[in-house]
């Protein structure tokens, strides 16, 4: 037999976007967690984006503040995924061992953790910018300073991007370190 026979192959895109889902439902309430702080952390950050968008004045120290807030509540959130998502690592140990000795290359590897981190991002960004425009749109309605649609629409669709692209690169490390794992030592682990 020739090395090349022993090459891996890496399984269609699908499988990796059903194993992503599959590890998704079978961890369903830890990364429920994960996707309410994600939600919570960007559910901030649009709180405070409607809000600069309906006040007129910006002192330059409360705007200061407010990016210092923003920024803070942002590292938490990404602290919290990279915790959620080195977890996962280290229950699927046996999995990713057993997938890797099926022939599935690192980069496969890779591909299902940042899509299971794309998923989790995009649910928990969105519904996080979703909540955040809408109380402060509530609570802009006593002082009459209600922020247009557009601009609304503008705010939810950012934070869902900043939230996912902070999901991804909270993923990075975990998804790395999965890759990186012997086949034959990731078997012999017990968890």
């Amino acid at each position: 037999m020739s090395r090349e026979q022993f090459k891996n192959v890496d399984p269609p895109f699908w499988v990796a976007w059903n194993q992503a889902l599959a590890s998704i439902r079978v961890r369903f309430f830890r990364q429920l967690i994960t996707s309410v702080g994600i939600a919570l952390g960007i559910a901030f950050f649009a709180c405070i984006q409607t809000m600069r968008l309906a006040e007129a004045s910006h002192e330059a120290e409360t705007e200061a503040r407010l990016k210092w807030l923003v920024a803070t509540s942002l590292v938490m959130c990404l602290v919290g995924v990279t915790n959620s998502m080195l977890m996962s690592v280290a229950e699927r140990y046996r999995e990713i061992g057993t997938i890797k000795c099926l022939g599935a290359s690192d980069s496969f590897i890779v591909k299902v953790f940042f899509l299971e981190a794309m998923l989790l991002g995009l649910v928990g960004s969105f519904g996080g910018s979703l909540l955040g425009v809408t109380l402060m749109q509530l609570a802009n309605l006593t002082s009459g300073n209600i922020v247009p649609f557009p601009a609304a629409a503008g705010v939810v669709l950012i934070g869902t991007v900043v939230g996912m692209f902070m999901t991804v690169a909270a993923a990075i490390a975990p998804a790395m370190q999965a890759a990186r794992m012997p086949a034959a030592a990731a078997l012999r682990v017990e968890v």
